[in-house]
């Protein structure tokens, strides 16, 4: 057990009219503003993660122009969220960052994403770290870097890396038609290794691996930003190995900004949500094919749902969690201007869409008490408080930080799953947690990339409804299943494989 929290009731009554989030950003102990020109209209990532084995959260947060910033969390559990200063060398031109163990070290180390040369930063314990690009052989570049994914391929110690790169800075003819390659690299020996180049590349600001179709076969989704190459983009997929393009599936093109998974059906496969300028979309995974959500679906989030401005939204960092505990996955997601884009909708509040019973979504972003007009951008749905309801952290360009604790009333049970193995990829990146009970079977893949810019590392968390009882089972990497165990309610549970 990671953390056992005490819950007034474990069997919840469910009568809450909806969810609720109270502003605690004076917990963070100075403004944060992810700031700069038009080379971070993009990014402002948020990265989630304990890196000092307290089992609550610490946020990493881009700062553009501004030194990016670590929070150590100190609240209670229960609490009120209370941060604190962590140390960090000083990094500025940062976009991004993702929380992984590339060492296998059993510490958490932060790949951070930059205008300039990405750093990775290896984790050193009680959240101090030290920059390890050089001794990890990470290949450098002096580009716009905006996505990140990573995985473990079967056999290697060291794991497989996705970095997407923005427009070309030094383009004399740009920044239209004028993205940059991508990379992927390969494990080296204690360290990474060879690159293999995407290209031409198409803006990309969001990537996922995934196994989307259960097969055991990972693949690598980006979602690129049609603004910059205008003609003949599109959203992408590919095989890793070899590395390839996939052309058998309908092609989908949009202003793409963050990509978020989950399985919403309870047919064990991640459905796929793509946020852009206008409206964002949610597609189904049919196996061997991706279906478009109907209108009706009420994802769209396409304009501000207050206010006065009837502008198109536009999109960026999208997560799905149980904000309530129902037993149905929800769907935030980041919103706000690239600027002063003119078309677009300038007054435009965050969206917290809630999954209802029969699937479909409704706003609640202005009674759940998020609706403020910043120009968002990366985010986190983490329990910041270990009391076993999602709170909520946004990043905004030219704008404070903020914090929202979620004090939902009547929210169901809850079960938190930590999966981890002795060896290379102690995180189980690839792995599948299940969770049956009489309500069905939910499902859950633990992943490094999506979002915008940022990404968690933190356990699965599966609300229960009004379930006291439930079983899980761990899917490894390799695709060995363990055994059943019971679920136990209001508790974070590591599973480590035999």
């Amino acid at each position: 057990m990671i953390r056992a929290a005490v819950l007034l009731a474990l069997v919840p009554s469910l009568g809450a009219a909806g969810p609720v989030f109270v502003d605690e950003s004076a917990g963070l102990p100075a403004e944060h503003v992810y700031s700069g020109g038009w080379e971070h209209f993009v990014g402002g990532g948020l990265a989630a993660f304990d890196c000092n084995g307290d089992d609550l959260p610490e946020l990493f947060a881009a700062g553009g122009t501004a030194p990016a910033a670590l929070f150590v969390n100190r609240s209670e559990t229960g609490g009120p969220l209370r941060f604190e200063a962590g140390a960090l060398p000083e990094l500025t031109g940062v976009t991004g960052a993702y929380p992984l163990d590339a060492d296998s070290d059993g510490l958490l180390d932060l790949f951070v994403l930059r205008v300039g040369p990405n750093v990775v930063l290896r984790g050193l314990g009680e959240c101090r770290f030290e920059e390890a690009s050089a001794a990890w052989k990470l290949p450098q570049r002096d580009a716009w870097s905006t996505a990140f994914a990573a995985t473990w391929e079967a056999g290697q110690g060291w794991p497989t890396v996705f970095v997407g790169n923005y427009v070309d800075r030094f383009d004399p003819d740009g920044p239209f038609e004028a993205c940059d390659s991508s990379a992927l690299i390969r494990p080296g020996q204690a360290g990474f290794g060879a690159v293999e180049t995407i290209e031409p590349g198409w803006c990309t600001l969001s990537a996922l691996i995934s196994d989307w179709q259960r097969s055991g076969t990972p693949e690598l989704r980006l979602s690129n930003d049609r603004h910059y190459y205008v003609k003949g983009g599109y959203e992408q997929m590919f095989r890793l190995t070899p590395l390839e393009e996939r052309t058998d599936w309908a092609k989908v093109s949009l202003w793409g900004m963050g990509i978020a998974s989950r399985d919403l059906t309870g047919d064990g496969l991640p459905e796929v949500m793509m946020t852009s300028m206008g409206d964002q979309l949610l597609q189904f995974n049919r196996g061997e094919r991706f279906e478009d959500a109907p209108y009706a679906q009420g994802a769209t989030a396409h304009r501000p749902y207050t206010g006065s401005d009837g502008r198109p939204s536009t999109g960026w960092h999208a997560e799905f969690g149980d904000v309530d505990n129902d037993g149905r996955a929800d769907l935030f997601i980041s919103k706000g201007n690239v600027d002063q884009m003119p078309g677009m909708a300038m007054d435009d509040p965050n969206s917290l869409l809630m999954q209802g019973a029969d699937g479909h979504f409704t706003e609640a972003g202005e009674t759940a008490g998020i609706a403020t007009m910043h120009r968002a951008r990366g985010a986190a749905l983490a329990d910041l408080n270990g009391d076993g309801l999602l709170d909520l952290a946004v990043v905004n360009r030219r704008a404070p930080m903020e914090l929202w604790r979620n004090v939902t009333e009547g929210a169901g049970g809850w079960v938190g799953v930590a999966p981890t193995q002795s060896g290379v990829n102690r995180q189980a990146v690839g792995a599948w947690v299940e969770l049956r009970s009489l309500s069905g079977v939910q499902a859950q893949e633990v992943t490094i990339g999506g979002g915008h810019a940022g990404g968690s590392a933190l356990p699965l968390h599966f609300g229960m409804g009004s379930e006291t009882e439930a079983e899980l089972r761990v899917i490894w990497p390799d695709g060995v299943a363990g055994d059943w165990q019971p679920a136990r309610a209001g508790e974070v549970m590591r599973v480590e494989r035999p």
